[in-house]
């Protein structure tokens, strides 16, 4: 049995196939990352989770919520909930209302997919505001590095209360540049210390409270030639060693155009998996590549335990226990027991 496991990926339906259930089961397989093509209804999606964690209890069900258009479940009773930068405009006019609403929103989020079984949720955003960014645009607080870590800290907050961790993104910032990782390379020409002392200040200023952080697939040349969730001047040097960061690292996902073109050319999956962990990743996501017969993942679950067995890759015992500890330490209520909760219940009227 493999001392760690890494591999986040995804589920193609509203159910398990028998090919889901074989890499569930994979010993590499440390989590699964939930989109809107999951969700029919709660009761569906309960019984989804429930599935999942009959096969692995230890597997992590994500999803990324986080209000505003990147919601994944929104309807049969889960709360609209406003992006990020609508808490930002409340702290213009009265921060401390502001910092309270972000508690609720926190709350409200996590309490309810808690409810239904998931886990995690890769949030809050700490990009900065910076007015360019289409790809981030309203998911930021704020353009003050200050004002986003005490709204995202609000946020977290409220996730704490419901049992769940954090994830802030997209380290050390991706809100400077204009391209879209998803579907380019973005490069950030800043100095290492403008983006010190402005995008990243918020890992700093959060290093005893985030739990895990996902980095930028955006070069900044002037730091390092690789991706920040490809360098490990980022991840070793500046994150944990500079920063603090005690929490798990995750990569953004590995099927994005930023993950892809990395030393020269297009790499595997594997090899872009390998790579990651090498920099300081603990987890690596490889999302919508189930779809059809999932030959993608099938090819890194196998890639990566061959590059185990030749020794190119290590399982690493601190990277399983930062992943672990993300698990919930208490159990969720029922979807029932939420809605006559009064913590919940004023967290909805505190809602911005």
């Amino acid at each position: 049995m493999t001392l760690h496991a890494p591999v986040v990926l995804d589920v193609a339906g509203t159910t398990l196939t028998a090919a889901d259930r074989g890499r569930i089961k994979h010993p590499l397989t440390g989590g699964l990352v939930l989109f809107a093509r999951n969700f029919e209804s709660r009761l569906q999606l309960t019984q989804l989770t429930a599935a999942i964690k009959k096969l692995r209890r230890d597997v992590l069900i994500c999803v990324d919520h986080e209000g505003g258009r990147v919601q994944r479940f929104r309807t049969d009773g889960f709360t609209a909930l406003p992006a990020m930068r609508v808490l930002g405009e409340m702290w213009m006019h009265d921060p401390l209302t502001a910092t309270d609403a972000a508690t609720a929103l926190g709350h409200v989020l996590a309490a309810e997919l808690r409810a239904c079984g998931v886990d995690f949720t890769f949030a809050p955003v700490l990009d900065l505001d910076h007015g360019g960014s289409t790809v981030i645009g309203e998911r930021a607080f704020h353009r003050d590095p200050r004002v986003a870590t005490m709204l995202a800290k609000g946020v977290m907050h409220g996730f704490l209360r419901a049992g769940m961790g954090n994830c802030g993104k997209h380290f050390p910032g991706h809100g400077f540049v204009k391209a879209d990782s998803h579907v380019a390379v973005p490069v950030d020409k800043r100095s290492l210390k403008a983006i010190l002392a402005d995008d990243a200040k918020p890992y700093e200023w959060l290093s005893t409270s985030l739990t895990g952080v996902m980095p930028a697939h955006v070069i900044y040349p002037k730091v390092d030639s690789h991706p920040a969730g490809f360098s490990p001047r980022w991840l070793k040097e500046i994150l944990r060693g500079q920063l603090g960061f005690t929490g798990a690292i995750f990569s953004d996902d590995l099927s994005m155009e930023g993950a892809r073109h990395l030393e020269g050319g297009s790499l595997s999956y594997t090899e872009a998996a390998t790579l990651a962990l090498h920099a300081g990743c603990d987890m690596v996501l490889l999302c919508n590549q189930s779809l059809g017969q999932g030959e993608a993942v099938d090819e890194l679950l196998a890639g990566l335990q061959a590059a185990e067995a030749q020794g190119v890759w290590h399982p690493d015992p601190d990277s399983e226990t930062r992943r672990t500890a993300l698990l919930p330490q208490t159990p969720p209520m029922t979807w029932d027991e939420l809605m006559h909760d009064p913590v919940y219940q004023r967290a909805l009227e505190r809602l911005p």
